[in-house]
C-alpha cells in the first residue's frame, strides 16, 4: 500500500471515528432530552411544600446526598400526626454506598424551640421543616430534604411494583392481618380483606395493604424489628421499581406520586436523575440509630424512650456515610 493510500485509509478511520462520536452524541442528548422530558412530567404531579429556613441550603454536603424518607401516620391524607417512620436515604460519593438508615422514633432528643421529647413528636410541633432541624442539631448531619409518604402511598407503591416477596415467621403472618384491621376499617373494606393464612410461614408475596401492615408491625422485635421490616420492603419494591416504569408507568406514577409530598425543587430532580445510572452499581447498606450498645432504656417526663449516646452515633455516621477516618487519639 502506498503512503498516499495509508493516508487517505487513516482519513476513513478518523473521519468514521468521528462520525460514530456524533452518533453517540446525539444518542445521549437524546436520552437526556427524554429524561429531563419525564422527571419534568413527573414532578409536576408532586406535591411540593417549600421549607423557608432551608431555600437556598444545598442537597449535597460533602460528597453526600441526604433525603429524609418520612412515613406520616396521620390517616387522611393532611399533615397532622407524628412520623410513625424516618428513614434517612443517604447517597454516598465517597464510600460508592447508598445507606438506609432507621431513625427511631422513640429516641429522646433536644426539639429546637420546645422541651425534650421523642424524635417522632418533632414532625407534630413542626412538620418537616423542625424535625429536619431536630435531626440535625442531635446528630450532627446535614438533611435539607424530605420527602413524605402517607399510608395509602406506601401500599400503592408496593401494589404498582407487582408486590413483593418477604420471607415471614407464623407470628409476622398473624400480626400482619392484625395490622390489616385498621387498614380495612378506615378503606370501607371487609374486615377480613387480604388476610393471610395463620398456619402459614416462609417466602410469601405481599401485596400493598399486607406490606404496609407488616411494616407497621412493632410487637415483635419492638421498633428496632419494625424499622427493620420497613427497611426490607422499601429495598424490595426499590428493585422492582425499574422494571415497572417500563411495564405500566402509569400505575406506578398515577397511584403514587400524587399521594407524595416534598421540598425538592426540580433543579435538584434533574441532577439525581441525571446520576441515576452510577447509582446502580453503588452498594446499598442498612442500619439504624441508635445504634446497638449506644442506648439504655429511660423513662422521662413519664415517657417511655431511648436515652442515647449521640457522640457514638455521631462517629458511626462520619465513618460509615461520610467516609471520615477516625481520628487517633
Amino acid at each position: 500500500m502506498s503512503k498516499k493510500e495509508k493516508t487517505k485509509t487513516k482519513k476513513k478511520k478518523k473521519h468514521g471515528f468521528r462520525k460514530l462520536l456524533i452518533v453517540l452524541l446525539i444518542i445521549f442528548l437524546l436520552v437526556v432530552t427524554l429524561g429531563y422530558y419525564a422527571v419534568d412530567k413527573i414532578y409536576e404531579q408532586l406535591n411540593y411544600e417549600e421549607t423557608t429556613s432551608l431555600r437556598y441550603e444545598s442537597l449535597k454536603e460533602d460528597g453526600v446526598t441526604n433525603i429524609l424518607l418520612i412515613g406520616n401516620d396521620s390517616r387522611d391524607g393532611v399533615s397532622g400526626g407524628r412520623s410513625d417512620a424516618m428513614i434517612l436515604l443517604s447517597i454516598s460519593d465517597k464510600t460508592k454506598s447508598i445507606h438506609l438508615t432507621s431513625l427511631l422514633r422513640d429516641m429522646y432528643v433536644e426539639i429546637p424551640g420546645y422541651k425534650g421529647n421523642r424524635l417522632n413528636a418533632a414532625y407534630s410541633l413542626g412538620g418537616a421543616e423542625l424535625l429536619l432541624e431536630t435531626i440535625e442539631e442531635n446528630l450532627d448531619i446535614e438533611v435539607n430534604r424530605y420527602v413524605l409518604v402517607d399510608f395509602q402511598a406506601f401500599a400503592n407503591l408496593i401494589n404498582a411494583v407487582g408486590g413483593v416477596e418477604l420471607e415471614l415467621t407464623n407470628e409476622e403472618v398473624k400480626w400482619v392481618n392484625a395490622y390489616l384491621n385498621e387498614y380495612n376499617i378506615i378503606n370501607g373494606k371487609e374486615l377480613t380483606t387480604d388476610y393471610l393464612d395463620e398456619s402459614a410461614s416462609g417466602m410469601m408475596h405481599l401485596n400493598g395493604p399486607q406490606a404496609l401492615a407488616y411494616s407497621r408491625n412493632r410487637s415483635i422485635g419492638n421498633d428496632f424489628g419494625r424499622t427493620e421490616r420497613q427497611r426490607k420492603v422499601i429495598s424490595a419494591a426499590v428493585g422492582k421499581i425499574p422494571g415497572a416504569l417500563v411495564s405500566d408507568p402509569k400505575g406506578l406514577l398515577g397511584d403514587v406520586l400524587p399521594n407524595l409530598t416534598t421540598n425538592i425543587v426540580p433543579t435538584e430532580c434533574f441532577s439525581l436523575a441525571a446520576d441515576a445510572a452510577k447509582f446502580l452499581i453503588y452498594d446499598i447498606k442498612q442500619g439504624s440509630i441508635p445504634m446497638e450498645g449506644t442506648y439504655k432504656d429511660a423513662n422521662i417526663r413519664d415517657m417511655a424512650v431511648l436515652e442515647v449516646d449521640f457522640e457514638a452515633n455521631k462517629e458511626y455516621i462520619r465513618t460509615e456515610i461520610y467516609g471520615s477516618m477516625v481520628e487517633e487519639e
